[in-house]
């Protein structure tokens, strides 16, 4: 690989990804985040048996570090623990979405010709605020007249869920069913925050959080870190798009509370851009923060109609051995959801899926096209990348 300045010529074809590593995502781990997110950099670029100073940019995602963790200039710190020099280098900060969101910007450096082989880690460590302090970050992530009135995502996520059971078909042990499998999937995922078997009584009778939503229709939050090396090579993991929108933010202010425009627009776009529909897609890792979520965005990027994603849960077209499986690493509600690495990992599940690298016990079967899609907030912004089989 050659280092570049930015004078480099756009790529013609996709840009492929040749190394992937993470942490394993928890509830507590007591490495500082720049411990964490140098880890996980270390693992992508053995995985790539690549050395750091063949990188040209180093892209960071994470949300929140200064309110977590009173850190800031991440991106020049982690440069500095690779021993990397002679790069660019910078962070990128949206909310839950910040992972994909600095995936984006490196694809982008890719293919304009500014980097040959671009570096993204994304990574949070938000056990070291308290409950409280927590909650209050992540409420600010909401439109200031909602966070002024006490709406906070969970409650957006209960009330959406409240009327999908009265607009549609599907009922509250329908939902379960969602945290059930994804649950189930991260038992098989060593990297995963949870190792536990949920039922649908244990999701039915764990306290209320927003009602009809309960304690195991949410995700945990937590520490981890993801990192992806990007190239302008040709061989590994192709990546025929990746694509981002922003929708209406306060959802008070949207038409519909089941629709989630950012995740329609972002699809679409990602599906146009890799010359694919969505019965091309094979698996697919969807940001499921709130289990009424992957249904929601199931429905948005037309892997389902509107109303009918239930179904699929339930008749287990999603499972791991089903016709469409999705978030076969655990996703955000099993696996975790560290905001900064959420959308990393994301991928990262699919290039292990797409490769075959994924163990018997989690694999999906013969698939060639992936799709992630990562969310900020409720919605109001969101990165969908489409990833296909490696090209050699």
């Amino acid at each position: 690989m050659t280092q570049s300045t930015g004078s480099g010529e756009p790529l013609d074809r996709s840009p492929t990804i040749t190394g992937v590593g993470m942490t394993v995502f928890t509830n507590k781990d007591e490495r500082p985040l720049l411990e964490l997110l140098t880890t996980a950099a270390d693992r992508a670029l053995d995985d790539a048996d690549v050395i750091p100073t063949n990188i040209d940019s180093l892209h960071v995602g994470n949300a929140a570090a200064e309110a977590f963790n009173r850190r800031s200039g991440l991106a020049n710190a982690l440069s500095s623990e690779l021993g990397i020099t002679d790069i660019t280098a910078r962070r990128i900060e949206n909310t839950s979405a910040s992972g994909a969101s600095a995936f984006l910007d490196a694809f982008d450096a890719i293919r304009s010709g500014r980097s040959q082989a671009a570096l993204i880690i994304g990574g949070e460590k938000m056990s070291a605020a308290d409950t409280a302090t927590s909650t209050e970050i992540i409420s600010r992530i909401t439109h200031d007249a909602e966070y002024e009135q006490g709406v906070t995502l969970p409650s957006f996520a209960g009330l959406a869920a409240d009327r999908y059971f009265r607009m549609y078909d599907a009922d509250r042990e329908d939902l379960a069913h969602v945290a059930v499998k994804n649950h189930d999937n991260a038992r098989q995922n060593p990297y995963a925050h949870f190792d536990k078997e949920v039922t649908v009584d244990d999701v039915l009778e764990s306290p209320v959080v927003a009602d009809p939503l309960r304690l195991y229709d949410c995700c945990p939050t937590g520490d981890g870190a993801a990192a992806v090396l990007l190239t302008a090579g040709d061989d590994g993991v192709e990546v025929a798009a990746c694509e981002g929108a922003v929708g209406t933010h306060a959802v008070a202010d949207r038409s519909d509370p089941l629709k989630i425009e950012s995740v329609r627009e972002a699809g679409n776009s990602a599906y146009a851009a890799a010359d694919v529909t969505p019965a091309d897609i094979d698996v697919a890792c969807i940001h499921d923060a709130f289990s009424i979520l992957e249904w929601l965005e199931v429905e948005e990027l037309g892997l389902a109609e509107r109303g009918k994603a239930w179904q699929l849960t339930v008749d287990g077209t999603t499972n791991r051995d089903g016709s469409l499986p999705i978030n076969p690493g655990g996703g955000l509600k099993a696996r975790g959801h560290p905001l900064g690495g959420t959308g990393i990992s994301q991928i990262i599940e699919l290039v292990w899926q797409l490769r075959g690298d994924a163990p018997n016990n989690r694999a999906v079967g013969d698939v060639n096209c992936g799709l992630a899609v990562n969310v900020a907030g409720f919605g109001n912004n969101s990165v969908c990348t489409v990833l296909k089989g490696e090209t050699a």
